[in-house]
């Protein structure tokens, strides 16, 4: 068995349907993100896309969150991250193999604030996390947390992947981020 878990893999998770007692149900959530750079005159410099892995802690999440929350109304945050790869054992407070970077103005992290819900799909594409870049670095890739303490180590990792390719960035760029969640019924 690997250590990772693929957003997109079937989680193996069955339920019954209220409504028919002997009804199963199975499902199968995507993560997707699209990582664009803008140079300070507005030109794209380059795209990233990659499915997220999610956590162990973030599967636990999202349970808790669907299945255990009336009326849930926490917020997520993106955060992005430099080289080394996320593992489904990582959490916020413990993740050895990478380390978020912080080369941004934004004082905290910016919000995932997702669109209307339809065709069993969210995203953020109305309203991006945006990164305002304040020094040369390189980014390896992107996560979503629960807390948007920029730096921090508290809150809930609910998962990150890493790009194709690391990829650099200089002063003055602006990294816009949209994650779009899907459903499916397998």
């Amino acid at each position: 068995m690997t250590d990772k878990l693929k957003a997109n893999a079937f989680m193996g998770a069955t339920g019954r349907l209220h409504a028919d007692p002997g009804s199963f149900f199975k499902a199968r959530i995507n993560q997707h993100f699209k990582v664009e750079c803008f140079d300070p005159q507005g030109n794209l410099k380059w795209v990233e896309e990659f499915d997220n892995l999610v956590v162990n802690v973030g599967l636990d999440e999202y349970l808790q969150r669907i299945y255990k929350s009336s009326g849930f109304t926490a917020s997520d945050f993106a955060g992005i991250k430099g080289s080394g790869a996320i593992v489904a054992g990582d959490t916020m407070a413990s993740h050895v193999g990478w380390s978020e970077l912080t080369i941004y103005s934004n004082a905290t992290r910016p919000s995932f604030t997702p669109g209307v819900v339809s065709g069993q799909s969210v995203d953020n594409s109305a309203s991006k996390a945006v990164f305002n870049i304040n020094a040369s670095g390189t980014v390896a890739g992107a996560f979503i947390a629960d807390d948007n303490t920029k730096g921090g180590t508290t809150g809930i990792l609910l998962g990150g992947n890493d790009f194709a390719a690391s990829r650099g960035v200089g002063s003055g760029d602006t990294l816009n981020v949209t994650m779009t969640a899907s459903l499916t019924s397998t």
